[in-house]
């Protein structure tokens, strides 16, 4: 890991999005903590998690985005995760954009099991993965 300072922060109703977060802080060898925790230091990687609810980016995740500091954090590696519609990749991405915080062009998305649908997502597999896709960043 060198000598990059790791933070993984994610916001998760229904504990899909908490998984992705801990397989992704095992592979940084830190803590995931759910937001609203704030960067304590300067962060050069934060690897940043949420799900999309009925549509859109969670309120409380997007007045996260809008309390992170610019000079705090280095840049930010999205992680997500839903049943119904596309990754939150994009509506993160554009409100990071209007902090000025820099957001990595890739980012790790899967299935998250909501009632009927996907049961049992995110499984080991997708575990395995957004652990290997943190790989890359650190």
């Amino acid at each position: 890991m060198g000598s990059k300072t790791i933070a993984v922060r994610y916001l998760s109703r229904g504990g899909n999005t908490k998984k992705l977060a801990d397989a992704i802080a095992q592979a940084a060898g830190v803590k995931a903590e759910s937001i609203p925790s704030p960067l304590e230091q300067k962060t050069d990687v934060l690897f940043l998690g949420a799900a999309v609810y009925w549509g859109g980016i969670d309120g409380k995740m997007k007045e996260y985005i809008r309390s992170l500091e610019p000079e705090k954090v280095g840049k930010v590696v999205v992680f997500s995760n839903s049943s119904l519609t596309e990754r939150a990749y994009p509506g993160i991405r554009k409100l990071l954009d209007g902090q000025g915080i820099r957001t990595e062009d890739d980012n790790f998305y899967c299935r998250g099991q909501f009632r009927g649908l996907y049961k049992g997502r995110p499984n080991a597999d997708d575990l395995k993965e957004a652990a290997a896709f943190a790989g890359k960043y650190l």
